[in-house]
């Protein structure tokens, strides 16, 4: 029984590993649009704005339509629809009016796509038979590690090797990914999320439970723990270290992704061993302590490798979450990991901006927004605590 859905969950995590490509490769050509299209770099960076705030929209809206036409259709649209803006990106700007607005076409394209995937794979793989859906949660989620590392890697070699002029080839090998996993996902058997004749919770039914709201809190601040140290990290390695751009971002990034993934696999594979709680709890007080570490420690070196052992305590955060929200809100279907979703977007947007907003406001100190970003790891620490208290009333 548990065998035949293997295939359903290899694809799931293909379909992380497309998600890490639609999020991840466009941000690499930015210098390369500036100079190609004569569009100011200021503009361009308007793209990472638009493909997650669609996400989020389509975090939102999804619950009203998932359900109607079912995860199957939904998952194949998602991948058809990142195709499609990969594709589509080597095309729209030669032949719009604005190149621009080509590229910002496409990239809604295959942001729609990322929205759906980021709703719909994790209940799919937590409605497939498995031993311990934990473990299964967490090396799913390692997988949009590995493809952000993947992404960067492979990218960065075929620029050396073919030429960054020839991106639009890599352009269309990454969309046959996606185009591959679709097919994929016509054929694989898929689990209900709920035994038949069940519905799902609603939304307002789960805005009235105090406990969503307390794992929504998490997820917030479990994607604000991830990304307020990994969207500059680049920027620690290039000015303490002052390292080379490319450097930077194999040295501050990718190692963040690398030590992320590396937490997520281990998990993946010793966590029926492990109790989830606790090691949420032993990750949350080490991130605490690496956001210390980055931004009170006055050497470069320590305030880098603070960087990658941040990478290492956050990777539990966001599976982990999901796990907890799975196993305490069993009927909250659709809307339970759509809600999930959006919150841990919120927490990718909202994070960074923090930084942003207090390092400008201290002239332009960055470990002083590093620091003001340790709250999310506290709440975080705070939300798991407050979760085992609510489930120990819930039993005695």
């Amino acid at each position: 029984m548990k065998n035949q859905y293997n295939k359903t969950i290899t694809a799931c995590f293909t379909a992380y590993i497309v998600q890490a490509i639609v999020n991840n490769f466009v941000p690499l050509l930015f210098l390369t649009f500036e100079s190609a299209y004569h569009i100011p770099l200021a503009q361009i960076t308007l793209l990472v704005t638009i493909n997650f705030g669609i996400q989020l929209l389509v975090d939102l809206l999804s619950v009203g339509f998932v359900d109607r036409i079912g995860y199957r259709a939904s998952m194949v649209i998602a991948h058809v629809l990142s195709a499609a803006g990969l594709v589509f990106l080597t095309i729209l700007p030669e032949v719009v009016p604005s190149p621009f607005i080509g590229i910002m076409l496409a990239v809604i394209l295959y942001a729609i796509g990322g929205g759906l995937l980021e709703v719909l794979v994790s209940p799919v793989v937590e409605a497939c038979p498995s031993d311990n859906k934990e473990k299964a949660m967490s090396m799913l989620h390692s997988f949009y590690c590995w493809g952000h590392v993947g992404v960067v890697a492979l990218s960065t070699l075929f620029f050396a090797l073919i030429g960054i002029q020839n991106w639009k080839l890599l352009a269309v090998v990454w969309a046959m990914i996606p185009l591959c996993n679709a097919l994929v996902f016509t054929k694989v058997p898929m689990a209900p999320l709920l035994p038949e004749g069940e519905s799902g919770l609603r939304i307002k039914d789960l805005f009235g439970m105090k406990l969503f709201w307390i794992l929504f809190l998490m997820m917030v601040c479990a994607g604000a723990s991830e990304q307020s140290v990994s969207q500059w990290a680049s920027t620690f390695a290039e000015r303490g270290l002052g390292i080379t751009k490319v450097v930077g971002d194999l040295a501050g990034p990718m190692a963040f992704a690398i030590m992320m993934g590396t937490a997520r696999t281990f998990y993946g594979k010793y966590g029926h061993k492990i109790n989830l709680d606790r090691f949420m709890i032993y990750s949350s007080v080490l991130c605490i302590a690496a956001y210390m570490g980055i931004s009170l420690i006055p050497l470069p070196f320590v305030s880098l490798l603070a960087c990658a052992v941040c990478g290492l305590s956050v990777g539990i955060m966001w599976p982990g979450t999901f796990s907890k929200a799975s196993a305490s809100l069993p009927k909250g279907g659709t809307a339970l990991f759509a809600l999930l979703a959006l919150g841990g977007d919120v927490g990718c947007s909202g994070g960074p901006t923090l930084v942003g907003m207090v390092s400008s406001a201290m002239n332009n100190n960055l470990k002083a927004g590093i620091l003001a970003a340790t709250i999310f790891p506290i709440l975080l620490l705070m939300g798991i605590v407050v979760c085992r208290r609510l489930k120990r009333v819930q039993y005695n």
